[in-house]
């Protein structure tokens, strides 16, 4: 008598949307864990600074809490968090929204600036090398099958 149980298997399994998709997540949290290792390594910072910093620079003329917490997807008590470090750092000034008294605008302190170009040119270095062995053209199509996929639910 065997004691191997039969199971089904569940509806997809091993379908190649599923394994693309386990695929790509594998690799994000493998990047990511890089990118956050080396922001700290290098620079005595972390990803999610540098992303707050990134969407301020995309936006010189700052962005409110919301549209930043908005813009990066997380929670505006997340944000605060971020923005009060930076500001403590000097990298982040914060002003009265003119609309809205209740609210405040965000934006890069020249130092600010000064700094998130230096960890962008970092961070576009760690990004190139973990595509380094990939040719551009496949880079350029992978990116193009990948972009005609929805970005937003």
């Amino acid at each position: 008598m065997s004691d191997t149980v039969q199971r089904d298997e569940p509806v997809g399994a091993g379908a190649p949307e599923l394994r693309l998709w386990v695929r790509l997540l594998r690799c994000a949290k493998m990047g990511e864990k890089q990118l956050r290792r080396n922001f700290e390594d290098q620079f005595g910072t972390t990803l999610p600074r540098f992303d707050v910093m990134a969407a301020l620079h995309r936006e010189p003329q700052g962005l409110s809490m919301g549209r930043l917490s908005r813009a990066l997807l997380v929670s505006n008590g997340n944000v605060t968090s971020i923005v009060r470090q930076l500001q403590a750092q000097g990298l982040v000034d914060s002003t009265p929204d003119p609309q809205d008294g209740r609210s405040a605008i965000v934006s890069l302190t020249d130092e600010g600036e000064r700094q998130f170009l230096r960890l962008a040119e970092a961070h576009h270095g760690w990004i190139a090398d973990i595509f380094r062995d990939r040719k551009s053209t496949r880079l350029n199509s992978s990116h193009t099958d990948i972009s005609r996929m929805p970005s937003s639910a």
